[in-house]
């Protein structure tokens, strides 16, 4: 079954950036809504940003002016930009349709320290 592959996550210090990739392929890409998610230790996955096939984007209020989504069609990637980056960031990062009809990827971790 076609999934996502996730990739870019690391270690960064509070304040850093890192930019994540991910790659659907297997699916009309082009016409599907994008999204990024993350999963945080013991707490439920949360949409993080949404990209629709219109290029029209959507951001959770906890991220809002620090988090860019992006895409290339012709990669059938997706794109985050995490600038500014907190603690609280600290998760697994995940790609999918939105809402989420992939099956679910292995994720990027990322992790902020202070």
């Amino acid at each position: 079954q076609v999934q996502p592959v996730e990739s870019g996550g690391g270690l960064v210090q509070a304040g850093g950036s890192l930019r994540l990739s991910c790659v659907a392929s297997g699916i009309s890409f082009r016409f599907n809504t994008m999204a990024w998610y993350r999963q945080a230790p013991g707490k439920e996955r949360e949409l993080v940003a949404r990209m629709s096939k219109i290029g029209s984007t959507n951001y959770a209020d906890s991220v809002k002016g620090r988090f860019t989504i992006s895409r290339d069609n012709a990669k059938s990637t997706v794109y985050l930009q995490m600038n500014s980056l907190k603690l609280e960031d600290t998760a697994v990062y995940y790609c999918n349709t939105e809402p989420g009809g992939m099956r679910w990827g292995q994720g990027t971790q990322v992790t902020v320290s202070d």
